[in-house]
């Protein structure tokens, strides 16, 4: 009766056998959740119970648990982590003991217990990295643990990505992220929410440097539009093109420096886009467009100042050279270049095929 009820129903194990360990145990802990809940403090007779309960059965880690937390409310730190080591040397797996244990040795100044603690929690809990990920990041920020925060990361790529990619969600993070970072060949994972956060705080510039050294692509003044002849693949968005592929139609790249367009005309949407971030100044957009162009008007290219609701112009793609001429007002710094798609009356599928394509001018000087 007490290995069937004493954790879900402790009140009939207790009836069965009250003095039995487990049966004091978890109606001990049920009193102090109870008492918790109404923000009391646990009755003495209960810590009384759980305390016999301890004596009884001294490999349980739960009283253990029970006095370090007692401990930790009086301030007694040194009480505290002896009680969750404790805990922890009876139950290495009880997920209470490694998170209260890992909380006191990052608040005593000891980082590289805590953090080791965060690291067994973090394979112990189900979907532990991600959970964790917010409460590492609260550590990132003090210099005194960012050595054996960066040493963890090192040896655990998956507490980086969840820590940085926390971090990531605050623009002043910045910098932390770069310097957390372990390097790498590749773009990390977390890069995107990073540069998405600074580009919705209006850092275009310091998004786009961000985005190029993770990408490890080299840009120049005269990169007005990135990957113009629509060949980078290995380049992810927004400062680079990002395609369509869904039921409004498809973009895709193809050799030669041309971009097929399918628009199935059912939906409104937007086949390609890509963020720059010109100048104020005087710009040409020109291209070359083959295929059905006697519907292709429901395409065009659009450009927009981020945050603005009106197009500073709109391209149609009903001849087989469309240009326009702009100008990128002072209080734009940012834009969004867009393939756009428009449906018709009579819903009509069009395929066309863009090159050449080439974004020139400059600021005004």
């Amino acid at each position: 009766m007490v290995s069937q009820y004493a954790e879900v129903r402790p009140q009939i194990a207790s009836a069965a056998w009250a003095g039995h360990p487990a049966s004091e145990l978890w109606t001990g802990l049920t009193e102090i959740g109870l008492a918790a809940r109404e923000r009391k403090p646990a009755p003495p007779a209960t810590l009384k119970l759980i305390s016999d309960a301890a004596r009884k059965a001294p490999l349980d880690a739960e009283p253990f648990v029970v006095r370090g937390v007692q401990a930790q409310v009086s301030g007694d730190r040194r009480l505290a982590i002896a009680s969750f080591k404790a805990a922890a040397l009876r139950d290495g797996r009880s997920i209470p003991a490694r998170y209260f244990l890992a909380e006191q040795y990052l608040r005593s100044g000891d980082a590289a217990n805590g953090l080791n603690e965060i690291a067994l929690l973090a394979r112990m809990i189900p979907n532990g990295v991600d959970n964790l990920g917010p409460y590492i990041a609260a550590y990132a920020k003090d210099p005194k643990t960012r050595p054996q925060l960066m040493a963890l990361f090192r040896t655990n790529p998956g507490i980086e990505l969840a820590a940085l990619s926390a971090l990531s969600a605050d623009p002043s993070n910045a910098d932390l992220v770069l310097q957390l970072a372990t390097p790498s060949s590749k773009t990390p994972e977390w890069s995107g929410r990073l540069i998405e956060t600074l580009v919705n705080a209006g850092e275009f510039e310091k998004a786009r440097t961000i985005w190029a050294n993770l990408s490890h692509v080299a840009i120049t003044p005269r990169d007005l539009v990135f990957d113009a002849g629509f060949q980078r693949t290995d380049v992810p968005p927004p400062f680079n093109w990002a395609m369509t592929s869904s039921a409004i139609g498809l973009a895709e790249r193809q050799p030669g420096g041309r971009l097929h367009v399918l628009f199935y005309g059912q939906d409104d949407g937007v086949l390609a886009r890509q963020l720059l971030i010109l100048k104020p100044g005087h710009y040409r957009l020109a291209m070359r467009v083959a295929g059905d162009l006697a519907h292709a008007r429901a395409l065009s290219w659009t450009l927009t100042c981020v945050g603005a609701s009106s197009s500073i112009i709109s391209v149609e793609l009903a001849n087989a050279a469309p240009t326009a001429d702009f100008n990128v007002p002072t209080n734009c710094p940012g834009q969004r270049l867009e393939l756009a798609a428009r449906t018709a009356d009579l819903p009509q599928q069009v395929d066309v095929t863009i090159s050449g394509f080439s974004l020139t001018g400059g600021a005004v000087r």
